[in-house]
């Protein structure tokens, strides 16, 4: 039970962010969350856009292995999840150093919630 829900919260931080990235980015959640000012936020917007959207297919795989039986639900929870740390690493080491704390930790907890609870 602990490895589905934090499976699901990291899904919900996912759709979080995608609400952030596609649709509040340039305005005042958006621009704390990337500390730019109006004339960035509008230029890089479509860039966030674009890695909000991605951020919601990485909820959309983990809902799915939430609600898909075995043995696919477990397979596709860690692949995603892989893909949610990974894509934290990655940002946290290139973009800003927040990123670790706020994504790929918690991919990285629910990620071993889930290997042991299998």
């Amino acid at each position: 039970m602990t490895a589905k829900t934090l499976v699901g919260l990291v899904a919900a931080l996912h759709v979080y962010i995608l609400v952030l990235e596609m649709f509040l980015w340039e305005r005042k959640p958006g621009r704390e969350l990337s500390g730019f000012d109006a004339a960035t936020a509008r230029a890089t917007a479509p860039l966030a856009a674009n890695q909000g959207l991605y951020n919601g297919f990485l909820a959309a795989g983990l809902v799915w292995g939430l609600i898909a039986g075995e043995p696919t639900g477990p397979r596709l929870q860690i692949f995603f999840l892989a893909c949610v740390l990974v894509a934290g690493l990655y940002g946290g080491l290139t973009a800003n150093r927040r990123i670790l704390i706020a994504q790929a930790l918690p991919g990285a907890l629910a990620l071993a919630a889930v290997l042991l609870a299998r």
